[in-house]
């Protein structure tokens, strides 16, 4: 009898303690992230996905994702989808600017957090922060890299837009490589004007290889992947963006400029009483350890040599102690 009642008790304290387990669990507040793409970049987009997937992980956050192709009539359906189904609301891509700032969808669902990820707008509504990152600080320290690597003296970048936000990665890279060196001739940059669309990015890549560049940087999302096939092809170098995209090609991507937006989106979302701050723009710069360069796994080939990267680190660190202040198109 007592052999039963002390393993009735045993059970009865499992039960417990699991059903805590579970409430500790979906602490979190649930998220959905409205990305102005497609899922699938291996960038930008990916990087927000993977930033819920992690909160799913580790608290059993329910989340969710919408993907907007592209479509500007998407936009605000998606984001009001988004409203009616959970309690933060993530709207990656400068494009959802216009459904923002006139603060209608804020005043209709004013119990909700939206988050504005990669722009921003200051004093719209309490209920949404704003994410801008110092892609110009990172693209610095990529730009020098490229100046020092270039065998020909002339580096490029294809851009997905002709936009204030692509141009900023564009002119911290430029800074970076007259930094470097002051005789490199960076080559104007190609724009796809597009940014689901390997075949343009590898167009405007081929473009510049034949131009002399041998080093270019992405800065277009999807369409940045073609930049990658046209390296290879042409037996040329390239760079990725916002997330470590090595692993594509280790041979011809020699190292990545990183935007860690799904950390921000995590960070935010696993303690919002912290990190939320509504009404206000949150600056995720260098010294945040939001944004750095990578260079894929040790086991991957590796184009720069542990001398240029320790170069790198001291630059990097000059840019945080505010040294070196990189240029913005903002």
């Amino acid at each position: 009898m007592k052999k039963t009642a002390s393993l009735l008790m045993a059970l009865l304290m499992l039960c417990v303690f699991s059903v805590s387990i579970a409430s500790a669990e979906t602490t979190t507040p649930s998220v959905a992230i409205v990305v102005a793409g497609t899922l699938g970049d291996r960038s930008f987009y990916d990087s927000a996905k993977e930033g819920i997937d992690q909160l799913q992980a580790d608290f059993g956050t329910v989340t969710k994702v919408i993907e907007c192709k592209e479509d500007a009539s998407m936009y605000l359906n998606g984001l009001y989808e988004a409203a009616d189904a959970c309690d933060i609301i993530a709207a990656v891509g400068w494009q959802f600017w216009d459904n923002l700032a006139d603060g209608g969808i804020l005043n209709e669902y004013p119990e909700k957090k939206f988050l504005f990820i990669d722009n921003g707008l200051e004093g719209v509504g309490d209920n949404l922060m704003s994410i801008t990152y110092a892609q110009n600080e990172g693209s610095f320290l990529v730009g020098y890299i490229a100046a020092k690597l270039s065998k020909t003296g002339k580096i490029s970048a294809v851009g997905g837009q002709d936009s204030d936000t692509i141009n900023d990665f564009l002119v911290g890279y430029e800074a970076g490589a007259k930094y470097a060196n002051p005789e490199i001739e960076v080559v104007a940059p190609s724009y796809a004007n597009d940014f689901e669309d390997p075949a343009k990015g590898k167009e405007c890549a081929l473009a510049l290889y034949s131009q002399g560049c041998d080093i270019v940087y992405q800065v277009a999302g999807k369409t940045g992947e073609g930049v990658f096939e046209a390296a290879k092809e042409t037996g040329n170098f390239a760079i990725g963006v916002d997330g470590d995209q090595k692993y594509i090609n280790p041979d011809v991507i020699i190292c990545s400029m990183v935007k860690r937006v799904g950390k921000s989106i995590y960070d935010v979302v696993s303690d919002p009483d912290k990190y939320f701050q509504g009404g206000q723009i949150w600056n995720a710069n260098m010294a945040t350890g939001y944004i750095d360069v990578v260079y894929g796994t040790e086991d991957m080939t590796q184009q720069v040599s542990d001398e240029l990267k320790n170069e790198v680190e001291e630059i990097k660190n000059k840019i945080i102690s505010g040294e070196i202040v990189v240029p913005s198109v903002f």
